[in-house]
């Protein structure tokens, strides 16, 4: 199981040495919920305000275009990562990269590829990892009710094969409401991913990288009361009220969280380096049947979700986990020394 870990620290004189560019569509924002975007706008503004408190030499942008040439910084914290054309989530690496500044998180393939729903399962199967059967419907592919995965599953889960807050997921129970709903996303511009639906609870394996090493954080879960109910896009951004307002909980069941944690352990070092990221298990109490659904690396930072929470049982305030986010990224970067 997860080991005691403490908080890494920056040296003060990196502080002021070191510029660091943060990025984020709401950097600029001022707080508060963003009609659109919902508790986004609030957790942009509030890793923002925890940089400051840190004392850091920071710049802000919310656009990609002051990367378009090389800005006069040190390091780039990029949070613009859905910025509203497939594959963004690669595009801040990638201009990094071509100006040789170093950046937070994981390289612009393997961004991409942990982005892919479809490939990271491919992944997953290469490590020894169980993940439900699925199929990717790549736009401008054939929609063919051969492709279809488990043919006699009654229930699929249809969703775009890279989305976050569970964007444009929605079910079907025969192939011409899969067949649908794949036609939908693909006129959104995305590939659809459709797996059958797996019952059960959504467990969330939080890492962080320490010496260029996955570190396991205290593993969380969704106690829910109606494991067959889909969270939808508006619900995860608080853009309408939440009909189930289910647990975030320590999962810590003595059989089964480290069988969880050693499939998760597989999966991360398969991405390393990636500085941090959340692995999502679905977990069947009943059978005991566990599956990988995805792994976001870069995911949400804010307080209220997975990687800050399970830091928090960890011991770990808000500003020492972006700290040591920093302090284990600069020193992987050659920024600062060894501690």
């Amino acid at each position: 199981m997860t080991k005691p870990i403490s908080p890494l620290r920056i040296p003060e004189e990196a502080k002021d040495r070191i510029r660091t560019l943060f990025m984020a569509k709401h950097a600029l924002f001022g707080g508060g919920m963003h009609p659109e975007d919902g508790n986004h706008a609030i957790y942009h503004h509030e890793v923002r305000t925890t940089l400051e408190g840190l004392g850091l030499n920071l710049e802000f942008a919310n656009h990609y275009e002051v990367l378009f040439e090389k800005p006069d910084v040190d390091f780039v914290f990029p949070l613009l990562n859905r910025g509203g054309f497939v594959n963004s989530e690669m595009l801040i690496p990638i201009l990094c990269n071509k100006h040789a500044i170093p950046y937070l998180g994981a390289m612009p393939f393997l961004r991409g590829l942990g982005d892919d729903k479809s490939v990271s399962k491919l992944v997953c199967e290469h490590a020894g990892v169980p993940t439900a059967p699925w199929f990717c419907y790549r736009r401008g592919a054939p929609i063919r009710e051969d492709d279809l995965p488990v043919k006699d599953a009654g229930r699929w889960v249809i969703k775009p094969n890279a989305s976050s807050a569970s964007w444009g997921i929605t079910d079907a129970s025969n192939w011409v409401e899969v067949a649908n709903a794949v036609w939908h996303i693909h006129t959104e511009g995305h590939d659809a991913i459709v797996e059958p639906y797996l019952n059960g609870y959504d467990v969330q394996c939080a890492f962080i990288t320490i010496e260029d090493e996955p570190i396991a954080l205290p593993m969380l879960w969704y106690e829910r009361e109606d494991t067959q109910r889909l969270w939808t896009y508006y619900e995860k951004r608080d853009l309408v009220e939440n009909k189930e307002k289910a647990a975030l909980k320590r999962f810590d069941d003595s059989d089964l969280a480290p069988k969880i944690e050693a499939m998760a352990r597989k999966v991360a070092q398969e991405f390393v380096p990636f500085d941090y990221g959340r692995i999502e298990f679905r977990l069947d109490l009943e059978t005991g049947d566990i599956n990988f659904i995805e792994i976001n690396l870069n995911c949400n930072l804010w307080s209220e979700k997975v990687m800050a929470k399970a830091a928090a049982k960890a011991g770990f305030s808000h500003a020492d986990l972006l700290e040591t986010l920093l302090a284990e990224s600069w020193r992987r970067n050659g920024l600062i020394a060894a501690g």
